[in-house]
């Protein structure tokens, strides 16, 4: 079997999905414009070549670095990048080479488009925000008479919280259209709710393998207002989340993936959308959920996710069997320009026993995930939050 990974360097745990693979007996062939001398030990030593290209945006040099391996090595069974920014990109290598394992061009729009994900949720009976596409100021007006302030504006393709704004009066809404972005937009009604994703690894009949829930803050907020980051992989996954999972995997048709999806648990009742403590669907994203929140997957299940999805390969099954101990995993980190009132020495004597990983961030992650971070496990909700307080409290 050969498997094409696009940028098997980021983020740099994930040369583990290329190790388990390879220990499956897959044939592990990497593309990236870093420089070969700087891949991580690891990942060079389970790659059996790696293709470097100038620029991963120009689709003509990713097209014959693939077009090189189908040469040398047959034909591809697999593309993939695990990365929001290139799943248009693997759509359309997958659909010029023949590849059937994923999402082809003809099906990529109603994974990248909140427009169109959000047709796909009412046909399927999905509870979901109203929406509107964004196009004149009459129209805005007459949609906020609809559903009321406030409400959420945000790139029709995009990933997390980039240029997404809350519009709290008729000020908020003029100021947006007297500086209308370029790129098409979507208006949503404001739901009240903690954001939770159901994240699976799901095998060839759309069934899931692997299910866990993550607790996320609002990115928006921890970017337009430059706050501190946390969140925390569960223990468990509650069967109303559980419930609605598999019926989007189900309604959007996808299989053989890494799904991270995304739904509100409401914090107060709705009407026509539910009561509280219910789930009400957000935006699919096909691939693992961002950063090292795998990692936080396997402290939180004591189990290992690349395993599961390498198996899910080749095997179309899962053989790692499930762990009797689950954990709270929760990530917290620090930002440039905070006060805080503990050191880095004080944190790690206090909590060096439970610490999963500590460490400086990528500069482009300081933004959403803060310059340095800390990820602990630990066994109730309630030690996870005095974590947090002696982490982040100033």
């Amino acid at each position: 079997m050969n498997y094409v990974f696009i940028s098997p360097h980021f983020p740099h745990t994930y040369w583990q999905f290329c190790d388990r693979l390879k220990r499956n007996g897959v044939n592990m062939l990497g593309i990236g414009d870093a420089p070969y001398d700087s891949l991580e030990a690891p990942l060079k030593a389970v790659l059996t070549e790696y293709y470097k290209v100038d620029n991963l945006e120009d689709y003509d040099q990713v097209y014959r670095a693939v077009a090189f391996f189908a040469f040398r090595y047959g034909r591809i069974d697999w593309i993939e990048s695990m990365n929001e920014y290139w799943l248009e990109q693997d759509a359309r290598l997958r659909t010029d080479f023949h590849v059937l394992t994923g999402i082809r061009s003809d099906r990529i729009g109603f994974i990248k488009e909140k427009s169109l994900m959000k047709n796909l949720f009412l046909e399927a009976g999905i509870p979901t925000a109203r929406q509107h596409i964004v196009s004149t100021r009459a129209a805005g007006h007459a949609f906020i008479d609809k559903v009321g302030y406030p409400v959420i504006v945000k790139p029709d393709v995009g990933v997390g919280a980039t240029n997404t704004w809350k519009l709290e009066n008729d000020a908020d809404l003029d100021s947006f259209y007297n500086d209308l972005p370029s790129v098409p937009y979507v208006m949503e009604e404001f739901i009240e709710g903690d954001i939770c994703s159901y994240d699976a690894i799901i095998n060839s009949a759309c069934e899931p393998v692997f299910e866990s829930m993550t607790v996320w803050p609002p990115v928006m907020d921890i970017v337009n207002k430059d706050l501190d980051l946390m969140y925390y992989t569960c223990p468990d996954v509650p069967e109303g989340l559980r419930t609605l999972g598999r019926k989007t995997v189900k309604a959007f048709g996808v299989d053989r993936r890494f799904v991270h999806l995304e739904f509100f648990r409401l914090t107060r009742a709705r009407k026509n959308l539910g009561k509280k403590g219910d789930f009400v669907a957000l935006e699919v994203n096909m691939r693992p959920a961002g950063g090292y929140t795998p990692d936080m997957m396997n402290f939180a299940h004591s189990t290992d996710v690349y395993q599961i999805y390498a198996d899910m390969v080749v095997h179309d099954e899962r053989r790692l069997p499930e762990s009797s101990e689950h954990y709270y995993c929760i990530y917290v980190s620090r930002k440039d320009g905070h006060s805080y009132a503990r050191t880095h020495a004080e944190i790690m004597e206090r909590y060096g026993h439970v610490m999963m990983m500590q460490e400086e961030m990528p500069p482009m992650n300081w933004p959403q995930m803060g310059r340095y971070m800390y990820t602990a496990r630990l066994q109730t909700f309630e030690e996870a939050q005095a974590f947090i307080e002696f982490v982040q409290g100033a």
